[in-house]
């Protein structure tokens, strides 16, 4: 990623240096202690062919180092790789997560993951989300490989073969953003930390339709210099714009330890022409500043700096404009913004804060998180943005559009035109389902109180009685089964202690919602006392003209029984079978005696024990309910009223 970068010491092992060294080690230190990483690594490269005797601890960390910074991951793996078989136990927290970062960005997931294992051991505390363990760490990673793509991203046409990235808004249809592609017909300057052309600042036309830009021009010759200006912001007004710029004056201005820092500037429009710019107070020789985005009120400006008061790297900090055009001091986001690593290229609009960062679970090198601004001025929980906006290599300088679901970022991932290259994307529109409203809804109550019954299990079954869904009643009594099929058949069975299951057949409509009325009745409720003997109450339990066997309807009538039996263990019952009076008396009574007993086997079969049916009688037509005795014409349905089982309880 060649990023206007806040440059940093990247080394954290401090190393001795070796008089033995060769003249060319020697030159490669000098680069790298610039920071002019491509030269750098050219140097050692050379050094390491020609020389085994170089392979120590200092120069594979520094060639490893080098390739790191210039995002040559391949190059970066290789060296760290070699480092780590050979000074495993040496390395620095800094370049076991390097490692495992590179690893990344070859596509070596799983070794990296162990290798990230290794880090959080010894350095958690200085990763994001401190509070998750590697374990979920590794879970998180995962599930950002297998989410499903949220983005339709595309590579500009607009990209050379050098760095584009740093996209920024200016009004409804131009974008701002920064190139290296060299302009010069005859000479080229270039960048010693990437090996890469100066980078300027570019404006270009915004087609809406295919979100290309077109007809790219150079911003403004009082702002571009010959050397790097980028990441760039306005005003709500487009009158005054902030950029990133390295410190010079006549020549590039050096810290002590010959670091070249980068500076916030500020420029306004005048007579519809930038003015000179000028440096924001908060700048120093000492530290960079860089990265600046304004809120869309233009109130407060976000900012990336390696100042003292950093957590990490780089932080992102932010200041407010005040009304006489001043600044507030800078503030630090904070530990649930900032990590140990680097936090970079903020963009922020009125609901949400988006960086990129390699300090917290992400898929390789820099990834892109979002994270909403709360009511009270503070962020929620960092989420990663996921894939595609996220790859194994650099992503950053993200900017959308809310409105229109579309933006920006740049990226140095595989398949690109250059060395960065800036992508469009849009969000996928989801194919829109008609919603569906074939539910079955209803409530639970009492039958004699009328109470609303929660907790209640209601059941969904098919046809076949095999289960579909089951919930319990909400605390109103209520229930809802959505996403049904229509103009289906289904059961619904409820249940709850210390009642009778209620269980009845309900069909669907046609995108509508069926409501049932469910009354749930006590165990306790069938105990009757008629004519001072205790019954239990079912509703008539009939046979079939002839015949002894169980009916599905006097099936459930004896399972309501069943459940009372269960409520009270100590209930003893005998049972009373009846027929109607056609036959002779003989056959009758053979026939309810039959009758009586297939009623107790029945019971038995569910799981009463057999002493608790004191015994199962048939007594023929011997207590008819009607004057159907024979001697008068009755219709079938008087007859059949006649044939029945009665359960009377002789202890509890």
């Amino acid at each position: 990623m060649d990023e206007d970068s806040i440059i940093l010491n990247p080394g954290s092992k401090t190393i001795e240096s070796d008089p033995n060294k060769s003249m060319i080690i020697k030159r490669a230190d000098a680069y790298f202690d610039k920071m002019w990483y491509a030269e750098a690594a050219k140097l050692y490269e050379m050094a390491l062919e020609n020389d085994k005797d170089s392979y120590n601890y200092e120069v594979l960390q520094k060639i490893a180092d080098a390739h790191y910074f210039n995002t040559n991951m391949e190059q970066a793996y290789k060296w760290y790789n070699t480092m780590y078989e050979t000074y495993g136990d040496q390395m620095s927290a800094d370049n076991i997560f390097r490692y495992a970062h590179s690893l990344k960005g070859t596509g070596n997931y799983a070794r990296s993951k162990k290798l990230m294992r290794l880090y959080n051991k010894k350095y958690e505390a200085q990763l994001g989300n401190t509070t998750v363990s590697s374990e979920q760490r590794e879970q998180i990673l995962d599930r950002l490989l297998n989410s499903k793509d949220k983005f339709d991203i595309k590579n500009l046409e607009i990209n050379s073969e050098y760095s584009d990235f740093s996209p920024a808004f200016l009004g409804e249809d131009q974008i701002v953003f920064a190139t290296a592609k060299d302009s010069s017909v005859f000479t080229t300057r270039r960048y010693k930390w990437d090996n890469q052309p100066y980078l300027d600042l570019y404006k270009a036309k915004l087609n809406e339709e295919s979100q290309e830009l077109r007809d790219a021009i150079k911003f403004s010759k009082k702002i571009n210099t010959k050397y790097h200006e980028a990441a760039v912001t306005f005003t709500p007004d487009n009158n005054t714009m902030f950029f990133t710029r390295n410190n010079y004056g006549k020549k590039l201005r050096r810290d002590s330890k010959g670091i070249n820092h980068l500076k916030i500037y500020k420029s306004v429009k005048v007579d519809g022409e930038w003015a000179e710019a000028t440096e924001v107070p908060f700048n120093s020789d000492s530290y960079s500043t860089g990265h600046p985005v304004l809120s869309p009120d233009g109130k407060k400006m976000y900012f990336v700096s390696d100042m003292p008061g950093s957590i990490g790297e780089t932080d992102i900090f932010v200041v407010d404009l005040l009304e006489d055009g001043s600044f507030s001091e800078p503030r630090n986001l904070g530990p649930g913004i900032n990590t140990a690593k680097r936090e970079m290229f903020p963009f922020v609009n009125g609901e949400k804060l988006y960086f990129s960062s390699d300090g917290y679970i992400g898929m390789g090198g820099l990834d892109v998180y979002e994270v909403v601004l709360n009511e009270d001025g503070g962020f929620d929980e960092v989420q990663n943005m996921g894939k595609p906006i996220n790859s194994n290599k650099d992503d950053f300088s993200f900017i959308v559009n809310e409105e229109k679901q579309l933006g920006y970022f740049a990226s140095n991932r595989d398949g690109g035109k250059g060395f960065d290259d800036i992508y469009s994307f849009k969000t996928l529109k989801i194919e829109e389902i008609p919603e569906v409203k074939n539910a079955i809804a209803g409530i639970v109550t009492e039958l004699v109180t009328a109470d609303v019954m929660p907790r209640a299990l209601v059941t969904l079954l098919d046809e076949n009685n095999i289960k579909l869904m089951e919930m319990e009643s909400n605390e109103d009594g209520s229930f809802l089964f959505e996403d049904l099929d229509a103009n289906t058949k289904y059961i619904l069975k409820t249940t709850q202690n210390s009642y009778f299951d209620d269980e009845r057949e309900v069909a669907t409509a046609d995108n509508d919602t069926v409501n049932v009325d469910i009354q749930m009745k006590k165990l306790k409720e069938m105990i009757a006392v008629e004519d001072g003997i205790r019954k239990l109450k079912t509703e008539m339990i009939h046979f079939d003209f002839d015949k002894s066997y169980i009916r599905t309807d006097a099936a459930k009538e004896l399972d309501k029984l069943i459940s009372v039996m269960n409520e009270y263990p100590q209930m003893v019952i005998k049972i009373e079978s009846h027929t109607d009076s056609r036959g002779s008396d003989v056959y009758n009574k053979y026939l309810s005696d039959r009758r009586a007993k297939s009623t107790r086997d029945y019971i038995i079969s569910k799981g009463i024990a057999p002493e608790r049916i004191q015994s199962a009688i048939g007594y023929g037509e011997e207590r008819l309910l009607n004057e159907c005795n024979g001697s008068v014409h009755c219709t079938e349905e008087k007859h059949y009223l006649n044939r029945r089982s009665e359960f009377i309880i002789v202890g509890m």
